[in-house]
């Protein structure tokens, strides 16, 4: 079995790939924290508890089905929309943005510190 089959390796690789994007999308937001009519984004967390439960994955088995979303990224959109509208009609609070630049920061360094001991976990299992 490959390394990347493992399915806590993999959880970890996703949700490493979740921060990534996550960062991408709170950039965007400071980004454009002056644009009339912005609204701020964030990314649901990835569910494992779904994944954990059922391997069922969609196949596209006619030309004429509707495909992956083509939205650039495999995660969805938090859908909160609690954030203040400005008298411009934009969403983005610099304060919260930078709170949430700085938690996603932290969570992405203690997921690759998990994942890397886990490697090395595996290496000494198998004796290098």
């Amino acid at each position: 079995m490959p390394i990347s089959d493992i399915p806590i390796l993999s959880m970890l690789r996703t949700r490493m790939q979740w921060h990534q994007e996550r960062q991408r999308v709170l950039a965007e937001n400071v980004a454009n924290a002056d644009t009339p009519n912005y609204r701020a984004r964030d990314l649901a967390p990835p569910d494992f508890q779904r994944a954990l439960t059922t391997s069922l994955a969609l196949v596209r088995t006619e030309p004429g089905h509707i495909g992956s979303s083509g939205g650039g990224s495999q995660f969805a959109d938090s859908g909160d929309p609690h954030y203040e509208v400005r008298p411009r009609g934009n969403t983005v609070s610099h304060e919260d943005e930078m709170l949430k630049l700085a938690g996603n920061q932290m969570d992405y360094d203690a997921v690759t510190s998990i994942y890397t001991h886990s490697l090395s976990l595996i290496k000494t299992a198998v004796g290098k």
